[in-house]
């Protein structure tokens, strides 16, 4: 597995990690079991920069992760996020008070003394523009209780804004083949200020794996079934954002370009990860084959021109519209 330096943090990560929001809750029932046979079919395929958050099944995942890292003796980065469980119309009380009791149970979770990293968990907007927010993250730095921290963040402005203060490392952003905003100016602004990217949802919420049809149906507990519309949190966060129909014209049109020794989800991740401001890509999945492939797609050559090409031009005719101008 190929490594990238993370921002300035001075960790070198796997290209690809695991995200662990399908262990923890908001995919359908997964059992303690599963979602442990995940982290540790990760970490056998060589991944050792794992994603998390304490809302993740109301710190669920953090507890497997806890639970399987105690089995091993390999030395993983674990990144965990903080925020959401806090209004998000009051920016005000995204504060050191609330954020340091989120540190201390995500701590307890995770049974560790001091995270590793630390990020502030998709914010409301007006978060960003608080520096006495981003001032009790230093001040949890400082006191030991996290190494570094960065923002996991919903748009490309707010991303942009987060990377004005100078102790904010890295960012957490949505980009795959559906949303492709990100990869101009904030990669530009990224790479400059050497702050490192943490992709997202870059299977757009299993659209990119080619695997879905206009027939599935997903489970209650599915936010692929509940949030179409940003009924629970930012639309955005379900199929990139796009409708599942569209989705599925887009994907449709998608697979006469994957090549021949890919998957369409390897595809997906080998075009991210094609971009060289991208430190990490963080799908998720409780299926251990499938995670054996999203790692393979660390050893795919670069995809070609053409087929990158093919990429913007299907982006631009089902997508752009829809996407481009909201995220």
């Amino acid at each position: 597995m190929r490594h990238r330096p993370l921002g300035t943090t001075g960790i070198d990560v796997t290209e690809v990690g695991l995200g662990t929001w399908n262990v923890g809750g908001d995919w359908g029932d997964v059992s303690d079991e599963e979602g442990r046979e995940a982290i540790r079919a990760a970490l056998d395929a060589g991944i050792d920069f794992v994603d998390t958050a304490d809302v993740y099944g109301d710190g669920r995942s953090e507890r497997h992760i806890a639970h399987v890292l105690d089995e091993r003796d390999e030395d993983v980065t674990v990144a965990t996020k903080a925020g959401r469980r806090l209004d998000p119309h009051v920016a005000e009380d995204y504060d050191y008070e609330h954020l340091s009791t989120f540190v201390d149970r995500s701590r307890e979770y995770l049974d560790q003394d001091t995270l590793d990293l630390l990020q502030l968990h998709c914010p409301p907007t007006d978060a960003f523009y608080q520096p006495e927010t981003f001032a009790a993250l230093a001040r949890l730095k400082d006191e030991g209780a996290l190494d570094h921290y960065g923002v996991s963040v919903e748009t490309v402005e707010e991303g942009l804004k987060a990377i004005q203060f100078p102790g904010v490392e890295t960012v957490q952003i949505i980009f795959n083949p559906f949303r492709q905003r990100p990869a101009d100016l904030f990669f530009e602004e990224a790479k400059r200020r050497d702050v490192g990217v943490i992709v997202r949802v870059p299977l757009a919420s299993g659209l990119l794996t080619g695997a879905l049809s206009r027939d599935d149906t997903f489970p209650e507990n599915d936010h692929r079934n509940y949030n179409r519309e940003g009924e629970a949190f930012d639309r955005g966060e379900t199929f990139a954002g796009l409708s599942f129909e569209r989705g599925l014209d887009a994907v449709e049109a998608l697979r006469e370009h994957v090549p021949e020794d890919l998957t369409m989800a390897q595809t997906a991740l080998r075009w991210i990860l094609d971009f060289e401001a991208v430190s990490t890509v963080i799908p998720g999945s409780t299926s251990p084959e499938h995670i054996r492939q999203n790692a393979a797609a660390s050893q795919a050559a670069p995809l070609s021109h053409q087929t990158h090409g093919a990429i913007r031009d299907i982006y631009e005719k089902y997508v752009f519209d829809d996407v481009h101008h909201r995220w």
